[in-house]
């Protein structure tokens, strides 16, 4: 019998092993990579939305000050972040001086009332005795002046009087209205003149937003629109256009668009916050914002085939509401898309689907 020759008897024992190899390694199935679940996009109708951000301001600040002069400040009933009701006492100025004048000047009421019921008297006696002649001309006409110089000055006494009654009811100085006291310029033994501010506060504790809006928008926002507001932490506070600012901003080209907020909501004023006014409804095709998937500065969904393999998409996206995402390019309406686990997936990879088989 022939020998092989050596090189070939090599080669065809080394195949004897490999085409064994070969055949298992190709009957291996390939191992799906994670467990999705899947979703359909959603067609919902949602309002189209213009951005805004602007400052929360109050509705109405009222400035508290006192109407008296001269008069030392002994009793401050309310500081900073007080809520008052109005006719609630807030300060209260020193009475002894405003005390001792009204009671000079009820004094004077009643000398002047004594002098009116002499004139008066003295007058009634020369109209009886005109007609017996008794009496000249002179000396009646001169009663008679009397008694109407005495009724004009018990009128300017009882006027003092009123002007001495306000200004004790002056030394007690009440809030003009329901509100939140937001400042105080007040000191205790400090002497006040008229007009000196001891107090701001936000009237009936309104805070409203002042949201600046590109003029580009102002045509299509009017009084009575819906807005939602990011206020401060996670909390929204719905609230409507009060009124459309009447000018715009000549270096910014924005104007500002008045918001009044919910009588239950009370944000500090002072914060710088965003927000959304909602305009016209239109078709939205949303999925859950958990499908989608942030990489190098783009946004992708992974979509699922009939082979369950998974390809990753690039999107568009858009308006954003309770949970969800509008993608206004990319996908349809047919397409399913992974709700969760997408950052763990690559293109083309096998998965298995939540629920299936």
């Amino acid at each position: 019998m022939k020998k092989l020759p050596v090189p070939l008897a090599a080669a065809l024992v080394a195949a004897a092993f490999l085409f064994p190899f070969g055949d298992a390694s190709a009957q291996q199935t390939e191992a799906p990579a994670l467990t999705v679940s899947l979703t359909e996009p959603a067609q919902r109708e949602w309002p189209e939305t213009v951005p805004a951000s602007g400052w929360l301001r109050p509705w109405q600040e009222a400035i508290i000050a006192s109407e008296a002069s001269g008069l030392r400040i002994t009793d401050i009933l309310v500081d900073v972040g007080s809520v008052v009701t109005k006719g609630q006492t807030l300060v209260q100025l020193s009475q002894d001086s405003v005390l001792a004048d009204l009671r000079i000047q009820e004094a004077a009421i009643e000398v002047a009332k004594a002098n009116l019921a002499r004139a008066k008297a003295e007058a009634d006696r020369a109209r009886q005795l005109r007609s017996s002649g008794t009496l000249s001309d002179q000396n009646f006409t001169d009663r008679l002046t009397n008694e109407q110089t005495a009724k004009a000055n018990l009128e300017a006494e009882e006027a003092t009087l009123e002007s001495r009654r306000i200004r004790f009811s002056q030394t007690t100085i009440t809030a003009i209205d329901d509100g939140l006291i937001t400042s105080r310029s007040a000191e205790l033994g400090a002497v006040v003149s008229s007009g000196t501010e001891l107090f701001r506060m936000i009237r009936q504790q309104r805070v409203e937003w002042q949201a600046e809006v590109s003029a580009r928008y102002l045509t299509r926002i009017s009084e009575g629109l819906n807005v939602e507001i990011d206020g401060p932490g996670d909390d929204s506070i719905l609230g409507k256009v009060r009124l459309v600012g009447p000018s715009v901003n000549a270096n910014t080209g924005r104007v500002i668009v008045y918001v009044t907020l919910p009588s239950d909501a009370h944000p500090r004023a002072g914060l710088y916050v965003t927000g959304r006014i909602e305009l016209q409804t239109t078709p939205a095709l949303t999925v859950p914002e958990t499908a989608i998937v942030f990489r190098d500065g783009l946004n992708y969904v992974f979509t699922v085939n009939a082979d369950n393999r998974a390809r990753r998409v690039r999107v568009e996206t858009g308006r954003r509401k309770n949970g969800e995402v509008e993608l206004i390019s990319g996908v349809d309406q047919a397409s399913r898309v992974v709700t969760s686990g997408g950052a763990f997936l690559s293109d083309n990879v096998l998965v298995n689907i939540v629920g299936a088989g």
